[in-house]
């Protein structure tokens, strides 16, 4: 099964759990809990993902960016955003070239 195939098929399920709950389904859980509860596991596992890259530990790395990415997912479903429309804007943005930004200013009074 190719790296996309596995994601639709992920993404299918969460959004079938959107739709059809499913006792003691983790994703119905955090459909049940509401957005705070969604946006704050997108947090939790970001941050897991940093201090996972710090301690360079590639398995920590996998699983963690496995864990951020589900959370996104989710999200998306929550939202109802299809993942072709993220595809869609990766593609606008892959045919950019050149177009860096400037480095932030340096704060000097605070």
């Amino acid at each position: 099964m190719s790296e996309t195939e596995i994601i639709n098929e992920l993404y299918s399920v969460i959004k079938d759990r959107k739709e059809n709950p499913m006792e003691g389904s983790y994703t119905n859980y955090l459909f049940e809990k509401g957005i705070d509860k969604i946006l704050k596991k997108v947090g939790e596992e970001t941050s897991e993902v940093i201090i996972a890259s710090k301690n360079d530990d590639k398995v920590e790395i996998v699983n963690e960016v496995c864990d951020v990415i589900y959370h996104i997912m989710v999200l998306l479903a929550e939202k109802n955003i299809e993942l072709n429309d993220i595809s869609e804007e990766l593609a606008k943005r892959s045919s950019k070239i050149g177009n860096k930004k400037a480095e932030r200013k340096t704060i000097e009074k605070i």
